[in-house]
């Protein structure tokens, strides 16, 4: 287990999160960090299913209560199943991490399809507002958390390639706020986490030792970080104890790479 499992954080015990994107990466390291805090964790994959259920079996093996659940989050009626079977199993979601997304590609603005568009937007973008209004009514219920990920991409428009998909995470910054607004009087509190160069298999996937190395320079903590450094952002806005009276916020996680 990571090294969250050392910081008991008591009131994210017993709780029932659905961590979406959560078979690799950051959302990975969050399914473990909840785990750890005796979290009933709900485990979104889509075609990592390898991954997700090792880490399933991992999680089980400390103890922990988990759901494996499967869904392609470009499509609105599998974010809509994914959401109610989670919250079905357990009876209850108290909270939504909404952490699926990628890059699909980069692609120049002058090279942009609407195909493309559609794509990038759909998982990026609606996939957010999808699975929100989904856990909405459970999340009503007793009150709740969404935590949204967003990027270092939805401030400094991204790097080459990858505009459209930095200008998708905008849009989620923007709905955690508006998001915030209409729910806090539900006792649902909703925020956003925006990492910066986390070395992950998205970077893998996407950027070259090259890039990687032009975006570590301008770091000055002077590393990428990892997923594990992004989880204590997540954790804090997950609680009520630790952030109870922060709403709409938006926590950048990029070791100083930005500071708006």
């Amino acid at each position: 287990m990571p090294a969250t499992n050392t910081l008991s954080i008591p009131d994210l015990a017993g709780k029932a999160v659905l961590v979406t994107g959560a078979s690799t990466g950051i959302g990975a390291a969050l399914a473990l960090a909840y785990a750890a805090q005796k979290s009933k964790v709900a485990l979104h994959y889509n075609s990592s299913r390898e991954a997700a259920e090792k880490l399933a079996k991992t999680i089980r093996d400390s103890g922990g209560e988990v759901f494996l659940v499967q869904g392609d989050f470009s499509v609105a009626a599998d974010v809509e199943r994914v959401v109610e079977d989670s919250a079905q199993h357990f009876g209850r979601l108290d909270g939504l991490v909404n952490n699926a997304g990628g890059m699909l590609g980069r692609v120049p603005y002058a090279e942009q399809t609407e195909a493309h568009y559609d794509a990038v937007m759909d998982l990026n973008a609606r996939s957010v507002l999808t699975a929100s209004r989904k856990a909405m009514p459970w999340l009503k219920k007793q009150g709740g958390f969404i935590v949204n990920t967003s990027s270092i991409a939805a401030r400094n428009g991204a790097g080459g390639g990858a505009g459209l998909y930095g200008s998708a995470k905008a849009f989620v910054s923007n709905v955690t706020r508006g998001m915030a607004k209409e729910l806090i009087g539900f006792g649902i509190r909703v925020n956003a986490v925006a990492p910066g160069t986390i070395l992950t298999p998205f970077h893998e996937r996407y950027s070259t030792e090259e890039q990687i190395k032009g975006m570590v320079a301008t770091i000055p903590q002077g590393r990428a970080g990892t997923a594990e450094d992004c989880v204590g952002a997540y954790l804090f806005l997950s609680s009520d104890l630790l952030s109870g009276y922060i709403t709409g916020q938006v926590i950048e996680v990029n070791g100083g790479q930005l500071m708006p």
